[in-house]
């Protein structure tokens, strides 16, 4: 049993399994490789002059790699379920077990629909604030959430978000991610 399941691996899925590896939470993310960022250039990325969306995301998954988090490369969830002790996600393989779900599936919101999630007038999962769904302790981040809004940027805020609010719960207070160049240095080592 992991602490938070993720489903997918792009911009929203990679910021919410960082943020909660990061900070203590045991984390597994299912990715297809089915991103919309395969197709993207990013310009309009805070701290990115430029660069190819692909090239992005090895970057991402290496910097989630480093702190941890099991990615299951090419694996596809096939359903998700809540359990008594919090969700079941369906492999064609095998079942993983976690106490959180994070969904971020770009714009394919069946996982969403058949876990029971309640949808908006627009057809999208309705979510408060921080990505939390109707359903107790499922998130839905990025274009799930959103009819039209579909931008790398906005997807990673709301993967930090649902994280947030994940490490909020599990700490009993609110819960801030800050970091300084003294954690860099005790994670990565002096600077050259």
């Amino acid at each position: 049993m992991t602490d938070v399941l993720v489903v997918g691996g792009g911009p929203a899925g990679l910021s919410a399994a960082l943020f909660a590896q990061k900070n203590g939470l045991e984390t597994t993310v299912f990715d297809t490789d089915g991103t919309w960022m395969h197709k993207a250039h990013l310009f309009n990325y805070l701290g990115v002059g430029s660069q190819d969306g692909s090239a992005f995301l090895e970057t991402a998954r290496a910097q989630v790699d480093s702190f941890g988090v099991e990615r299951k490369q090419g694996t596809e969830v096939t359903d998700a379920t809540e359990t008594e002790s919090g969700f079941e996600v369906a492999t064609a393989e095998e079942t993983y077990d976690g106490d959180y779900l994070v969904l971020a599936t770009g714009a394919n919101r069946d996982l969403a629909a058949s876990l029971g999630c309640e949808m908006t007038d627009e057809d999208v999962v309705d979510v408060d604030v921080t990505m939390e769904t109707s359903v107790d302790d499922a998130y839905a981040t990025g274009g799930m959430v959103r009819a039209e809004e579909w931008q790398a940027v906005i997807s990673a805020g709301d993967g930090a978000a649902a994280a947030l609010n994940i490490l909020t719960k599990e700490k009993g207070e609110h819960f801030h991610d800050f970091d300084t160049p003294a954690d860099a240095s005790s994670v990565f080592g002096p600077e050259e």
